[in-house]
């Protein structure tokens, strides 16, 4: 193996730790939650900003295989028993609430890798989260509460938690930008997949 294979081969064992590093701290604040939802859902203190940083500092294969396994691991944390009475809407609720809602957290590997470009990308990411949750609201719970209309419920129920998180989010990656340690012990070679 040449010095340069050797090379790219360290800076992507580097990715992958620092990746599975970030996961692994997103997971474990995610089960500190001030506030529960009853139907699932919480405000965690930032658990989506490590998800979003493992893929704007290692790149698009990283970052989205990392949102991706975090979803699973949410998926293990707690899957709510959920009104859909079919298989198929079963599947649905677990595309929706889990894969995809945090698998677009590794969306932030497509923005730049610059203090803007995460600025940019938390509530993009978090905002793509809500997506998934207010469509999955609209198509599997918003049975769940009778007399409002399933859009408002679905709005007003994920709004609540999503809103707070994302703020909660945004707030610490500005002290993050400011302090300069966004990027940090970045190597400049890091193979961008």
């Amino acid at each position: 193996m040449s010095f340069k294979q050797e090379s790219k081969r360290g800076l992507q064992v580097a990715a992958l730790t620092e990746t599975a590093l970030l996961i692994a701290i997103a997971y474990a604040l995610s089960f500190i939650q001030p506030l529960k939802m009853p139907l699932g859902g919480a405000v965690t203190p930032f658990s989506m900003l490590p998800v979003m940083l493992a893929g704007i500092r290692n790149g698009k294969t990283y970052g989205l295989i990392g949102a991706f396994a975090y979803g699973g691991l949410q998926m293990l944390q707690g899957l709510w028993p959920t009104p859909a009475n079919t298989a198929l809407s079963f599947a649905v609720m677990i595309m929706l609430d889990y894969v995809l809602a945090f698998g677009v957290l590794g969306v932030s590997s497509f923005f730049p890798r610059t203090n803007k470009g995460f600025l940019t990308a938390v509530p993009v990411c978090a905002g793509l989260r809500f997506l998934c949750h207010y469509v999955s609201g609209l198509v599997i719970w918003g049975s769940a509460i009778e007399g409002m209309p399933a859009a408002l419920y679905s709005l007003l129920y994920n709004g609540a938690y999503m809103l707070a998180d994302t703020a909660i989010c945004m707030a610490v990656a500005l002290v993050l930008v400011r302090s300069k340690v966004l990027f940090y012990g970045l190597d400049k070679r890091r193979v961008r997949i």
